[in-house]
């Protein structure tokens, strides 16, 4: 758990919605968790300095929106510019399988690897569907929900993820270096 007294407002002027998250807790691209002012419900903040080289949280965020209702899609609850930095307010989600794995002492039973297994093939199944490759796939990826949703798989992270197919045609887009 983060523990830092100050407490920083974030998206405040957006849609009369205020997130009250913990300043200065997370480096670029992590999360954090905060906690609505009003309904107090708790998500996950991923923020990035909107000056960065290359900037992905806003991509990301196109990638939330293009993949919502999705089993296994955390919900967007808000993405946008909070002075220098880009923020993405999301479902706040539990452990990731690295974390779940290390806890376990590295090691899973065949049960629950097939478990985890079938609904991670049917997350990229779901993300290449809607013509995207995740390009980072990783045990620190795939997180588990939450109470009723604990046994759930999520996968996150899309700053990565490039479109492979035509939206219109849906024809394979060649693969170009750069």
């Amino acid at each position: 758990s983060l523990r830092v007294p100050e407490r920083a407002w974030i998206g405040s002027s957006v849609a009369s919605t205020s997130w009250a998250a913990r300043s200065g807790a997370a480096p670029s691209g992590r999360y954090i968790s905060a906690t609505h002012v009003d309904t107090y419900e708790i998500v996950a903040v991923k923020i990035e300095n909107s000056k960065t080289n290359h900037p992905q949280l806003l991509y990301e965020a196109k990638l939330y929106n293009a993949l919502q209702g999705g089993t296994g899609i955390a919900n967007i609850k808000w993405c946008g510019i909070d002075g220098e930095e880009n923020v993405l307010v999301i479902d706040l989600l539990g452990p990731s399988l690295e974390d779940l794995f290390v806890y376990c002492g590295r090691r899973f039973s065949l049960k629950t690897v097939l478990m985890l297994a079938d609904q991670m093939i049917t997350r990229i199944e779901f993300l290449h569907s809607k013509g995207y490759l995740h390009r980072d796939i990783k045990p620190d990826n795939f997180l588990m929900g939450l109470g009723r949703k604990a046994n759930q798989v999520y996968i996150i992270d899309f700053g990565l993820a490039k479109r492979y197919r035509d939206s219109t045609t849906n024809r394979h887009i060649p693969y170009r270096r750069k």
